[in-house]
């Protein structure tokens, strides 16, 4: 893996991993909400920080996601994850990051209640992105720069999946037929642009 592939963020980012990302912050918030031991803020900042400068990679919480507790979500539960556009996801972890911060330089200094304002203000945007699907920082991504791929991108994936397999005349036509092992076996083809079946000709 190159240094670039490291500190690098996932583009598309399966919205099952990043909602089961968003319960692990709950959890933590939560649990120095009730504990209160500055200790337990570490986590929460160490994995912002890894999060944003390498998604999953570097982050305890975002591996078990992605090589656990996705695939177990997706299985057990019959989940069709959706796929979502990567930048808005790593700008919500940079907030995320910038509240952690702020909250342990807060409690480090003893200015608890800023620490408290910031953990609650986490714990409200990581439920919605947890349970709501609602994410407040991809929200805040697209009213600052926009984002016109915002929306699910399973369908432009699976048409892309469709290209990939396209096959082009030897004559060097621009046309091209797509066809998938199913289809060929019933002959039927496939159009490229509408993503329908078409009697063969």
């Amino acid at each position: 893996m190159s240094v670039r592939q490291f500190f690098s963020f996932p583009d598309p980012v399966n919205e099952t991993s990043a909602r089961l990302v968003a319960v692990g912050v709950v959890v933590q918030a939560v649990a120095f909400l009730v504990v209160r031991e500055g200790w337990l803020l570490a986590p929460l900042v160490f994995g912002f920080a890894a999060r944003v400068l390498t998604g999953p990679t570097m982050s305890p919480l975002g591996q078990f996601s992605v090589r656990v507790a996705t695939p177990f979500v997706e299985r057990r539960l019959d989940v069709d994850s959706r796929h979502v556009p990567g930048p808005p996801k790593r700008f919500a972890q940079m907030i995320g990051l910038a509240f952690t911060t702020g909250a342990a330089v807060g409690w480090m200094t003893g200015t608890s209640w800023i620490t408290i304002v910031l953990l609650v203000a986490l714990l409200v945007a990581a439920s919605l992105e947890a349970f709501a699907s609602i994410c407040l920082g991809c929200i805040a991504y697209s009213a600052i720069w926009g984002c016109e791929d915002c929306d699910d991108i399973s369908e432009r994936l699976q048409q892309a999946m469709l290209r990939s397999r396209a096959t082009v005349p030897a004559d060097g036509a621009t046309g091209v037929e797509i066809r998938s092992d199913a289809d060929a076996d019933a002959d039927v083809g496939v159009d490229a642009e509408f993503d329908q079946p078409v009697p063969a000709r």
